[in-house]
């Protein structure tokens, strides 16, 4: 039988001494001594956490327990918020003691023995075996800090890794197949001791060519919507205000022949109302998520908090979202607004769950501690059914009470024909191409986003982010724009739903990107790891989707409003179009 061997090696950062500094709600350095006795105020003694045990080369952590390592005996496991236990974390206490200042090398805590002709210890150590075999890592919590595994790559630079490999293989000549060394022995300021972790995380520079890349886009996007307003529709709404007749006006063409088409409630306006009122939730979701991380509220030492903050906050986000959804389909001309405000609870949140719930079967079936226990199920439960159902039927009560959005001219009774289209003015080809300068600005902040996820790597830069997220919201606004101005200048008029897809077709190549991602970056093997990892990518492109939708408000048109209503007093064709492509 082969030599199996277990090396682990953990290095403990010396405490610094007090030092000024800003320190976050919650958040305070912990004094440790030589002896209790001699300061009560300090402890002597240096508690050891450990948390969940995962790889990159699966989906599926498992907790602390699940392995045949050494137990805590009679100690209290720690409390964990909602974003841990969503996240899998399951922070246990450790058999580990250590006492400060005191230096110990390769003390025994516990020794195990396998007889592998018996089928309980057989299983327990294929179990190990295999767990080194994909890679599975230690992590482990020393004052609210992960223990590290610091080590050099090319460049002379240094990677410090949360967390270090369970064990190492042993060759013939008794080396190591990979080598095991861990190294975090410096004295540093406790307001300073994230900074060699987060320092060690990749490529700020690349962060700022991010940054460069789609405030190019943005530019671009700009110049092209001012050239539109400024010119052709400036010109425009100047010339028809100097006609003294509407002669003229009948020789017109494009986006000025529309006009009494242009409000024509669109087809399945209940859904479009929905999707839009659990849009508008999650955008405004994700806005003071991103706020509160880039004031440091959310930073890694508040382990779960931004998942923690993003739930809570879409659970008090459902009043928007109800009023949002009311407000457009009671402009659309629906009279059902029961079903309306039913939809807009369950339908996205449904999906979303149901998603959710099966893979939360997987883990269970897998003995994964990612495996959401039932009475967090039933806590998410009613958060939702107590808590955002009826706040969306609040914002709903609003959104219907109040008249429905007057538009400037009245619709036509027979449906004005749409004339053949070229290639590039059809539905499909125009949103296909207005979701590539969105995923465009986001595309290389989608590649940290998705090694923090699924290669375990510590993802901070939120300010990055924020500045991201806004250049977002931007450029969708403004390819929709444009590509909405072209569809009516086609004489086009269904705009609505175009409108909705065009952005929304970001996630399509969000979508096609996760899949590249685990084909060229991931090395995960098993059915189970890959349909957890598709089924939860589902989920975030669900969410994305409804993200990226942007409809700016109507009353956006209303500095035109008293131009183009007195030349419908006088006759003219021109209404208010520009209100479509600014909606």
């Amino acid at each position: 039988m082969a030599l199996w061997r277990l090396l682990v090696a953990a290095a403990l950062a010396a405490a610094a001494p007090p030092a000024a500094a800003f320190y976050l709600p919650g958040l305070a350095p912990v004094n440790f001594c030589e002896s209790d006795k001699e300061k009560p105020e300090c402890k002597s003694g240096i508690e050891l956490f450990v948390n969940r045990l995962d790889s990159v080369e699966s989906v599926l952590p498992y907790e602390y327990t699940a392995f045949d390592f050494c137990q805590a005996e009679g100690k209290k496991r720690p409390s964990e918020n909602l974003g841990q236990v969503l996240f899998g974390e399951r922070i246990e206490p450790s058999p580990y003691r250590f006492t400060f200042n005191k230096k110990e090398t390769c003390k025994s805590v516990c020794t195990k023995t396998y007889d592998t002709t018996k089928p309980e210890d057989k299983q327990k150590l294929d179990f190990l075996k295999k767990s080194m075999l994909l890679n599975y890592q230690h992590h482990w919590i020393v004052d609210n800090m992960p223990v590290t595994w610091c080590y050099d790559v090319e460049d002379g630079q240094r990677f410090c890794n949360p967390g270090f490999p369970i064990g190492c293989y042993i060759t013939e000549d008794g080396r190591p197949k990979d080598a095991c060394v861990i190294n975090e022995e410096k004295s540093i300021r406790w307001a300073s001791r994230w900074d060699y972790i987060l320092e060690s995380m990749p490529h700020t520079h690349i962060q700022w060519f991010s940054i460069m890349n789609s405030l190019v886009i943005v530019l671009f996007l700009s110049g092209m919507v001012a050239m539109i307003m400024l010119r052709t529709l400036h010109k425009d709404i100047a010339r028809y205000n100097q006609m003294d007749s509407t002669e003229d006006a009948q020789e017109e063409f494009g986006w000025k022949l529309v006009h009494g088409d242009i409000f024509r409630p669109p087809r399945k306006g209940m859904l479009l109302s929905v999707f839009l009122g659990s849009g508008t939730q999650i955008l405004i979701m994700t806005f003071v998520t991103l706020f509160f991380a880039c004031l440091g509220f959310l930073s890694p030492a508040n382990r779960g908090a931004l998942m923690t903050c993003a739930v809570v906050l879409w659970v008090l986000l459902g009043t928007p979202a109800g009023y949002v959804a009311a407000r457009f389909y009671k402009s659309f001309g629906g009279e059902k607004w029961k079903t309306n405000v039913l939809l807009t609870s369950f339908l996205c949140p449904g999906i979303v769950f149901a998603d959710f719930f099966i893979m939360n079967l997987i883990l269970w079936g897998e003995g994964s501690s990612a495996a959401i226990p039932f009475g967090t199920l039933v806590a998410i439960l009613a958060l939702w059914f107590c808590i955002s159902v009826p706040l969306t039927f609040i914002g709903a009560y609003f959104g219907f009470k109040k008249n429905a959005i007057e538009h400037p001219v009245r619709t036509n009774q027979i449906p004005r024909q749409i004339p053949e289209q070229s290639f590039y003015t059809k539905p499909l080809p125009g949103i296909i191409m207005g979701g590539i300068l969105p995923f465009g600005c986001i595309f290389i902040q989608l590649f940290f986003i998705l090694n923090s996820i699924w290669s375990h790597q510590m993802y901070y830069m939120f300010g990055f982010l924020f500045l991201v997220f806004i250049i977002l919201v931007i450029t969708c606004s403004e390819a929709t724009i444009l590509l909405c101005y072209f569809h009516l200048c086609a004489e086009d008029y269904h705009w609505q739903w175009r409108s909705f897809l065009t952005s929304g077709f970001t996630a399509v190549y969000f979508l096609i990107y996760a899949i590249h991602y685990f084909f060229s970056k991931l090395q995960i093997t098993g059915t189970a790891s890959t349909i957890l990892y598709f089924g939860y990518t589902m989920i975030m492109v669900l969410i994305f989707f409804l993200f990226t939708v942007q409809r700016l408000p109507a009353n956006l048109g209303s500095p035109f409003q008293g131009r183009f209503t007195s030349m419908e007093r006088r006759g003219g064709l021109l209404s208010d179009p520009l209100r479509c492509f600014l909606w």
